[in-house]
């Protein structure tokens, strides 16, 4: 199977490029996308909307003509497709035809009769629906084909790497710099983008101190320093281990010698692993004294997450570890992290830097998203299609290779944003997990977001059909060919829901799960839980004659297939011996009846929108829920509002860390006083329905998805420091909520919640990231450095940071950058700029102007 791969993948990108002197077409072709003038601009998000058009923005693309257009470049026959993942239903342009392909794929066509005219520019308005909040949001990489020729990038909407920042930028997106027209749909949005001098307040406000004493993060349950000389581990420490195996510590070990704790030297490091200890699963006591240390704990993950406190510790201090005694569980047995692959790909070395950095701060689930419409990114050796073909985009309109390149994947297949874990990728992460304590959750998202696997299987269909093989290759075909609906799914895709009427279905969905068990086996840990997603199912197959005995047995209603599916799938799922997870808004319409008893379900609904009915309504199924909230925890939202920031911002117009550590988990109905409603609706926010007795949640969970990141350094930039707020909220209690009291409404600035606790929580937090970012640094991970926030009042410039002791830098007309240490005169326009702690990465440049205060 591994050989019939190899050849398939060869098959694949064998196709040679034309040569240039054999192929004046191709040459032209090749030219023309190398010179074309190609500009993307947002115009306004609130204009006047054309007829039949409602909450509209407008926006354009500006096409330069070069001084020279070849003369054998086919321009009738020429075709430039860009991605806009906003609905677009009307395109405006003198000489341009428009067409949706799929999903956010747009063309555009020579009209009949027009001509291109070299040196000339040609603009055309895209009239969008929504709003376009972010430069971000832009796709690169748009392309020129023409039949008989490979299609070719247009050069200026390449992505560039800033070599100051190490984060992807889109040259080819024109400044956003009216707020008036930019930064809201119009009344009663009331945001404002987070300018230096708004940043500059607001951070004055919440101002922390430089740590001390203990910056354990997440933050123990007890942790006192105690008098006395401190432990001196930089000569090393000799291990003692009871109850447990070396190899279940040995990562942990690890961090604390890259911190210069080495074995080897003479102060004892005793580990005692006892299940009857009287600490909570997880949980662990640490004490330090100059004579040695000593850690007790009732499992390997205990001791673990005791070394990796001790890691921190002495890393702050410098191997000389002032005497400590720590006692320490967490609040939550679910701490997770969600990852999705589907969409852009990111790989095997980047998912276990995660795993690391998830370790370190007592994380304990890796939820990873394997496919989705964009992308399968999981080898299935039963089925090489799904890796071969679904995990590349390029342009092959019969997607009989790859699939169609959605999402500025570029028309060639290359780049990273393509690919797929092998299944030694795959053994190696889950091994590299559990030698953590970290569980490993796949997904496969079902029935809809399943384009990739749907096209996959229809190549596979394709092929087999052609050597004769009719059985085989209905085996596993996704789709009923004689099905007549018409749908399109929240992304845009007429064609993305597999078919739940056919036993193809099933029978695919356990030669899937089967797999990965197998590797789960392979790697030494049994696969335990499967997430099938579940969620934004469109509406399909309304006219499959496959479903029309089904949607008869469902009282004529198409929308319980979905329904049936998932209570299908679990049932199966269970009979496997694992445990079934999914989206709520796909799980909760399921009969709680016809579901196994071992359920998790990640709430996804933002706080003014649901959240607070789903959790309480899946809790009290008995099923473990999972807070997966978006204004809380989508860390694919922007850190702030503005539209330098990238992430897409549906959910909220900004989800900062200050946001996150405020997170209250035990009460999800208080979270609307800190959490404005983002469609600017002033209500308050009830409970409902009450929650069960004794009910509480499973625990919560980060996610990370990726339309808007192709770089892993993108990925990393929106985890951190976000994961380590939201690590701090899974472990660490937060004591500025209030008690949970059924019926309760909060309203946005609520007094219940204990708004002093909640400032000086956020300032001894500031404190301890701001010590873990040489920790980060060092792991490689690529974290935000926020810009400053600044002012200038008087001729005076004012500047200050999120998290203490980052430094700032300013300039004046483009001179040397100087190292801020107060405030100082300057005249005109200033430009500021934070660096890492290592000082080899800088934040993103802002601009402040000077005001006037008499």
């Amino acid at each position: 199977m591994r050989r019939m791969m190899g050849a398939m993948l060869a098959m694949v990108l064998a196709a040679p490029a034309a040569r240039a002197d054999e192929a004046p077409a191709q040459a032209a072709l090749d030219r023309f996308a190398d010179t074309l003038g190609y500009r993307f601009a947002i115009v306004d998000n609130h204009p006047t909307c054309p007829a039949g058009i409602d909450g509209c923005f407008l926006s354009t693309i500006t096409l330069t003509m070069p001084e020279s257009i070849p003369a054998a470049l086919p321009t009738q026959d020429l075709s430039l497709t860009f991605g806009f993942v906003n609905r677009l239903p009307r395109v405006e342009s003198d000489i341009f035809d428009h067409r949706l392909v799929n999903g956010d794929l747009q063309q555009l066509t020579l009209k009949p009769g027009a001509v291109l005219k070299p040196g000339a520019s040609y603009t055309i308005r895209l009239w969008g629906v929504g709003a376009y909040f972010s430069k971000a949001f832009a796709m690169p990489n748009a392309y020129l084909a023409a039949r008989g020729l490979d299609a070719r990038t247009i050069a200026a909407t390449r992505p560039v790497v800033d070599s100051d920042t190490g984060l992807e930028t889109l040259p080819f997106v024109a400044p956003m710099t009216d707020e008036a027209k930019l930064a809201t749909k119009g009344p009663p949005d009331r945001t404002r983008w987070l300018t230096p001098e708004r940043a500059f307040v607001v951070q004055a406000e919440r101002r922390a101190p430089v740590a001390s004493g203990v910056v354990i993060l997440p933050k123990p349950v007890e942790a006192v320093q105690r008098p006395g000389a401190p432990a001196d581990l930089t000569g090393g420490v000799v291990l003692a281990l009871t109850g447990v195996d070396r190899a279940a510590v040995a990562p942990a070990l690890a961090a604390l010698a890259r911190t210069g704790v080495a074995e080897g030297g003479r102060l004892p490091l005793a580990i005692a692993v006892d299940p009857a200890a009287p600490t909570a699963a997880e949980g662990y006591v640490l004490d330090v004294a100059p004579q040695g240390i000593a850690i007790r704990a009732r499992d390997a993950a205990g001791a673990s997450h005791a070394l990796r406190s001790l890691a921190q510790q002495a890393a702050f201090e410098r191997g000389r570890v002032k005497p400590l005694h720590v006692a320490d569980a967490p609040e939550y047995g679910f701490r997770g992290l969600h990852i999705d692959l589907g969409r852009n790909f990111h790989g095997r070395a980047e998912i276990l830097k995660l795993v690391e950095a998830m370790a370190a701060y007592k994380l304990n689930k890796l939820h990873l998203h394997l496919a989705d419409d964009e992308g399968w990114r999981i080898e299935i050796p039963a089925l090489p299609e799904l890796a071969v073909i679904g995990s590349k985009r390029c342009h092959d309109p019969s997607e009989r290779t790859c699939l169609l390149p959605q999402l500025g994947a570029g028309p060639d297949g290359t780049g990273a944003v393509n690919g797929y874990l092998t299944v030694a990728d795959y053994e190696a992460i889950v091994r590299a997990a559990a030698a953590r304590q970290i569980e490993i959750i796949p997904s496969i998202d079902m029935p809809g977001h399943s384009r990739a696997a749907i096209c996959a299987m229809e190549a596979r269909y394709a092929r087999l059909m052609d050597e004769g093989k009719r059985d085989e290759a209905e085996r596993y075909r996704l789709v009923d060919p004689a099905d007549t609906t018409e749908y399109r799914s929240i992304q845009n895709y007429d064609d993305n829901t597999l078919n739940v009427c056919l036993p193809a279905t099933y029978r695919f969905v356990d030669t899937v799960v089967d797999a990965l068990a197998a590797m789960h086996r392979a790697a030494g840990v049994p696969l335990s839980s499967f997430h099938l997603g579940a969620d934004e199912t469109a509406g399909a197959w309304v006219n499959s004659p496959a479903c029309a005995a089904m949607i008869a047995q469902n009282d004529g209603d198409a929308r319980q297939l979905t329904p049936r599916f998932i209570e299908r799938v679990s049932k199966s799922l269970a009979a496997k011996g694992l445990r079934v997870a999914g989206w709520s808004d796909g799980m909760g319409h399921t009969d709680p009846a016809t579901m196994p008893r071992d359920v998790q379900t990640n709430i996804w609904t933002v706080v003014h929108g649901g959240a607070i009915r789903e959790a309480h309504d899946q809790m009290n199924r008995g099923w473990d829920v999972v807070l997966s909230i978006p204004d809380l925890g989508y860390f694919d939202m922007p850190y702030a509002p503005h539209p330098d920031e990238r992430g897409y911002n549906w959910a909220s117009r900004g989800v900062d860390t200050h946001q996150v550590f405020g997170f209250m988990p035990g009460n999800i109905p208080a979270n609307a006083a800190m959490i404005r409603d983002i469609r600017a609706i002033a209500q308050p926010v009830p409970d409902e329905p009450v929650r069960g007795e004794g009910r509480r949640i499973a625990g919560v969970q980060a996610q990370l998805w990726s339309e808007t990141l192709r770089t892993d350094a993108g990925v990393e930039y929106m985890l951190f420091p976000r994961l380590l707020a939201l690590a701090e909220r899974g472990w660490s209690a937060a004591p500025w909520t209030p008690p949970y009291r059924p019926g309760a409404s909060y309203d946005w600035g609520d007094k219940r919640v204990d708004a002093a606790a909640l400032a000086a929580g956020w300032r001894d937090f500031a404190g301890r990231v701001a010590a873990q970012f040489p920790r980060l640094d060092a792991m490689g991970i690529a974290y935000r450095v926020a810009p400053p926030g600044a002012r200038i009042a008087d001729g005076m410039l004012e500047a200050n940071s999120v998290f203490p002791g980052t430094a700032i830098e300013y300039r004046q007309g483009g001179s040397v950058w100087t190292r801020y240490a107060g405030p100082v005169t300057v005249t005109g326009t200033v430009e500021l700029r934070s660096r890492s702690a290592d000082g080899r990465r800088a934040s993103r440049i802002v601009r402040v102007t000077p005001v006037r205060t008499d």
